[in-house]
């Protein structure tokens, strides 16, 4: 009788330990749940760090909760003068208008380039006031891809301050709205950055860009030289010849350098970055159109920042008249200087003859 007694004991304790730990179990999981979701719900409220922000807090709490200024104050963790303050600065409305109008025209202009346009419109305002109503306005241009650093050092070789002391060229590709692919050449000054051709065509050989050379020649002179990656279309037997028979030096960067033909590298960047992934081409005709238009533009009113923000063809008038490069504005960049291929990197027009 002692025995069942014990066991019936034994039994009652062992079902009450389990049914407190099963307790303490279910008490342990609801205390993480409630955790979890209060830091959710921490982690999905913006954190109150300006000014503005904290006054619509203490507006809210005086609105929906009715308390006084005093006490939402003391909850947001804010001054009652802060609250209280009532700007006194001007609302810039015409201003503003103009700036926005001006960035949906050129719509990867940053603050810089857009407050020298104003300048020119005989805006007073200083760059300081400009970028904040450029950025009040959210007019901040979002980065396409990250920006790759060069690594190394370089020995850069000057060239003559003075139009024509150096060409360079390269091909940017884009495709019409078909789906059909085309190829713009692009001719760059590396003195005075100014787009010398943009010749946009389904297919480019070498006797055409030979032809288009000879062209631009008659219109602005000889270059000095003219430096290209080793496109089939630049070491063709056509443009070897033609090299030879103009007297030209022309120059060929090191295979898987581009960096060493920068300059008409930056401006292919800058083509893509505002004409063609902005732009829907229909057809060659309207692609000509567009390219001859925002062409011109580059030239004659883009401000371009390694010139001072002067336009390419304003600093090509300076230095053609004054003989000399001291145009750029105070604190600018130094003036350009040209990086052909590296001694025993180079391939002469003589070389690639012998070559075959």
């Amino acid at each position: 009788m002692e025995g069942e007694v014990w066991r019936d004991g034994r039994v009652r304790r062992q079902a009450a330990e389990g049914a407190g730990r099963r307790e303490r179990q279910a008490e342990e999981a609801a205390r993480r749940s409630d955790a979890g979701s209060l830091g959710a719900a921490r982690a999905s409220v913006k954190k109150m760090v300006g000014p503005a922000v904290k006054r619509e807090a203490v507006a809210h709490l005086q609105a929906v909760m009715g308390l006084s200024e005093r006490r939402a104050c003391s909850f947001v963790g804010a001054d009652r003068k802060m609250i209280r303050y009532q700007s006194r600065r001007p609302s810039e409305t015409e201003l503003r208008g103009r700036l926005r109008d001006l960035a949906n025209e050129r719509r990867r202009f940053g603050y810089r380039r857009l407050f020298i346009l104003l300048r020119r419109e005989g805006e007073a305002s200083g760059v300081n006031r400009i970028y904040r109503l450029y950025r009040e306005e959210g007019l901040t241009v979002r980065k396409r891809r990250a920006r790759r650093r060069a690594v190394g050092t370089r020995a850069p070789i000057l060239v003559e301050a003075k139009p024509n002391a150096r060409w360079s060229l390269d091909f940017v590709h884009d495709q019409f709205a078909c789906g059909r692919r085309f190829r713009v050449l692009n001719v760059v000054d590396d003195v005075t950055r100014e787009c010398l051709a943009a010749i946009p065509d389904t297919s480019i050989s070498g006797r055409r860009v030979a032809r288009e050379l000879t062209e631009l020649i008659t219109q602005r002179g000889k270059p000095g030289m003219i430096v290209s990656d080793h496109g089939t279309e630049f070491t063709s037997n056509a443009i070897l010849a033609w090299s030879k028979d103009h007297r030209i030096e022309w120059h060929y960067i090191a295979p898987g350098k581009p960096m060493q033909n920068g300059y008409v590298e930056s401006f292919n960047g800058r083509m893509r970055d505002e004409l063609l992934n902005e732009s829907l081409f229909f057809g060659l005709d309207y692609a000509r159109s567009a390219i001859a238009e925002w062409k011109e533009d580059f030239n004659t009113a883009r401000p371009h920042s390694s010139l001072g923000y002067q336009t390419p063809a304003a600093y090509a008038e300076v230095i053609t008249a004054t003989g000399s490069d001291a145009v750029l504005m105070e604190g600018s960049a130094p003036p350009p200087v040209a990086q052909p291929a590296p001694h025993g990197v180079t391939k002469t027009v003589e070389a690639l003859i012998a070559a075959g």
